[in-house]
């Protein structure tokens, strides 16, 4: 019944004199799992915001928050060992083109975080076509390549340079000049090599052809969003209190993620910085108060952009050869 018959039902109860009906107790709370995509940080924050103040039990929620391990989030929750798990973008597009059961239900970031990054007393590079025939610090993924390419093109350049796939060793080799430039997550380790006194400067991918986007996401299976929809519902809004508490309350937020991550995060001017950063970069909520919302401009712009590059390949390792539905890959349905 709703809240309205339940009212209606006593007060006809009291009127003729029935004995009240008995109240149930609080129902267990229901569990949720979800994973990470990478070591704790503040990404992440919402999560540990939402279980540690107690939103998610509001929401009749047990959310068991699962480690960063050697099986990525995206495949997890695919297969349904975790019920939603932290995506990057490129994750989610990859895998679902490839027949992955992902649905993005939340976006964490707003607007795209990552740079081109290189030091700052790199005098000869004043824009992206300068980078022809130096050395990339890179990861190892096909995307890196088209996203450099399509920058340094559209500043007038070749796209031409030398790739040396180092992982995250490439942010120390690019800060004793072993390699000429990298990427780097401009709100995590662009903060770190700040407070570390690294002086650099960065290109902006939208400024240099690439479509804006919704860096980080929170993803489901379809199977799990069409089995429970309520429960979905109540860990996607409770999630939403959590990213809203720390773009309000800050200071309060970090020190929240950082009591629960004391082995992993034990640098707490990062964290804190960092998520300055999120915050006064309209990250976590943008200009217009967007927050956790996905942009439909902005998946249809990725997922145009991805597909042409061809990256988007099929399960056999295919390039796709129509544009996908990106429409199937993300809703925002559970907001409320």
């Amino acid at each position: 019944m709703t809240d309205f018959t339940r009212r209606q039902a006593l007060f006809l109860a009291l009127a003729a004199g029935l004995p009240l009906p008995t109240i149930a107790r609080a129902a267990t709370p229901q569990k949720i799992t979800v994973a990470l995509d990478w070591t704790v940080n503040t990404n992440h924050i919402g999560l540990f915001v939402a279980r540690d103040k107690g939103f998610y039990r509001d929401a009749g929620l047990d959310v068991e928050i699962l480690p960063y391990g050697d099986t990525g989030s995206g495949t997890l929750v695919a297969n349904r060992v975790a019920d939603f798990g932290i995506s990057g973008s490129l994750g989610l597009f990859t895998q679902k083109s490839a027949g992955a059961d992902l649905k993005a239900v939340y976006a964490v970031v707003q607007s795209e975080t990552g740079r081109v990054v290189f030091n700052a007393d790199r005098a000869a590079i004043k824009s992206p076509k300068n980078l022809d025939s130096l050395t990339y610090g890179g990861f190892g993924s096909a995307w890196e390549n088209a996203l450099l390419r399509t920058i340094i093109r559209h500043d007038g350049g070749k796209g031409d340079f030398s790739t040396v796939t180092l992982g995250t060793s490439a942010y120390e080799a690019l800060a004793n000049g072993a390699v000429d430039f990298t990427l780097e997550v401009s709100t995590w380790e662009g903060v770190e090599a700040e407070l570390k006194g690294l002086k650099q400067r960065s290109f902006r991918y939208a400024d240099y052809g690439v479509p804006d986007e919704h860096t980080t996401l929170i993803v489901s299976s379809n199977a799990f969003l069409a089995a429970d929809p309520k429960r979905a519902a109540a860990f996607v809004q409770a999630t939403r209190r959590g990213y809203a508490l720390a773009v309000d309350r800050a200071e309060e937020a970090g020190e929240l993620l950082i009591a629960a991550n004391k082995d992993t995060l034990t640098n707490p001017a990062l964290v804190h910085a960092s998520l300055k950063a999120l915050n006064d970069g309209h990250f976590l909520k943008n200009a217009k108060g967007a927050i956790g919302t996905m942009d439909k401009a902005k998946m249809e712009a990725m997922g145009g952009y991805l597909f042409a590059s061809g990256i988007l390949l099929d399960g056999n390792g295919k390039a796709l050869k129509e544009k996908p539905d990106v429409g199937a890959y993300f809703t925002n349905e559970f907001l409320g």
